[in-house]
């Protein structure tokens, strides 16, 4: 069963995504997929709320941007989380 992302797991995700392509310093998605070694549906699957940012994907992005762990899940959890914490 296949269930869509919120508008605000939507919106983070791209958020982090945005923030990899910021750090790595990459021109677009496609250069995002290359550098996580991903297909590049797979970036606009997360864009469009199809699919969530799995641990495979999180730790491949920690090696290549050298952005924590803890700083990129920040950038994915809910705002009321992020209140409530």
């Amino acid at each position: 069963m296949k269930t869509k992302l919120s508008a605000e797991q939507v919106r983070n995700n791209n958020a982090f995504i945005d923030r990899l392509l910021v750090v790595m310093t990459l021109k677009n998605d496609a250069a995002l997929s290359r550098v996580l070694e991903v297909a590049p549906p797979v970036i606009s699957k997360i864009r469009h709320g199809a699919l969530s940012v799995g641990a495979t994907l999180l730790i491949s992005a920690h090696e290549e941007s050298g952005l924590s762990i803890k700083e990129m899940k920040a950038v994915l959890e809910p705002q009321a989380m992020r209140v409530a914490a």
